[in-house]
């Protein structure tokens, strides 16, 4: 399975409005330049990210976006579901008429399995733990220098 651009890039996004959670609105622009996205593509995302209620937008010269919830409260799960839809890495977990053998199936267990590892962890983390690893990563390298 491979995650589109979209999934990628929003999650992205999605940390660098984390990581200014509390301060001032971001504006597109400046997300884009941080984080080499074009500016209409980010728009994009934004947008379907604002639709379903994890950022909100604030009005004004100093508006931008910022996060509708606090990052200990987004599920990396709602994030990718939002850009990406439902995780089913094969047809038939989500409609079993779509093959015939799916009652008897020994592949299609495997299947189920690799979907339920992937929320099980998208599940178990949210955004202010991508947080804490992007200020420990950045603390690493700093002393590393």
């Amino acid at each position: 399975m491979k995650l589109s651009s979209r999934t990628r890039y929003g999650m992205r996004a999605m940390l660098e409005l984390a990581l200014e959670y509390g301060k001032k609105p971001l504006q597109i622009k400046a997300i884009a330049d941080r984080e080499d996205i074009s500016n209409k593509y980010l728009e994009q995302l934004i947008a379907m990210l604002k639709s379903s209620g994890l950022v909100r937008s604030i009005r004004g010269p100093r508006g931008g976006y910022m996060l509708a919830r606090p990052p200990a409260e987004i599920y990396l799960k709602d994030i990718f579901v939002t850009l990406e839809g439902p995780i089913t890495p094969v047809e038939c977990l989500e409609h079993s008429e779509y093959c015939p053998r799916c009652t008897d199936c020994a592949t299609r267990q495997i299947w189920d399995e690799i979907q339920n590892a992937i929320m099980d962890v998208l599940k178990s983390r949210t955004l202010k733990d991508l947080v804490d690893q992007s200020v420990q990563a950045k603390e690493t390298k700093n002393y590393q220098i």
